[in-house]
C-alpha cells in the first residue's frame, strides 16, 4: 500500500472518529449544533441536573402578564455563530 493510500484510508477512519467524540464532548457540555451551508451556530441548552430550574431551562413568574424567566444554566451562556457562505439577497418579496 503506497503512502498516499494510507493516508487516505487513515483520514476516513478519522473522520467518523472525530464525529463522535465531537458529539459527545457537545453533550457533554450542553451544546446544541446547528449547521447548514450559510452558518455554523452552537447554542446553549439548559443542564438537566441544574438544582434550580432542573433541566426545564426557565420558570414561570406570575402576575397579570406571566413570562417565562429563563435559568441562568443556560441564559447567560453565550450562543456561538460562525459565518460561512452569505444569504442571497432577494429581488423580489417572496410572497
Amino acid at each position: 500500500m503506497t503512502t498516499c493510500r494510507l493516508r487516505a484510508v487513515l483520514l476516513l477512519a478519522a473522520v467518523p472518529l472525530a464525529a463522535a467524540a465531537a458529539a459527545v464532548a457537545l453533550k457533554a457540555g450542553h451544546w446544541r449544533l446547528y449547521a447548514n451551508r450559510h452558518r455554523i451556530e452552537l447554542k446553549p441548552q439548559p443542564r438537566r441536573s441544574c438544582p434550580d430550574c432542573r433541566g426545564a431551562g426557565g420558570w414561570w413568574v406570575g402576575g397579570a402578564n406571566p413570562e417565562m424567566e429563563a435559568c441562568g444554566c443556560w441564559a447567560n451562556r453565550p450562543e456561538l455563530r460562525v459565518r460561512l457562505l452569505p444569504v442571497p439577497a432577494w429581488d423580489e418579496p417572496p410572497f
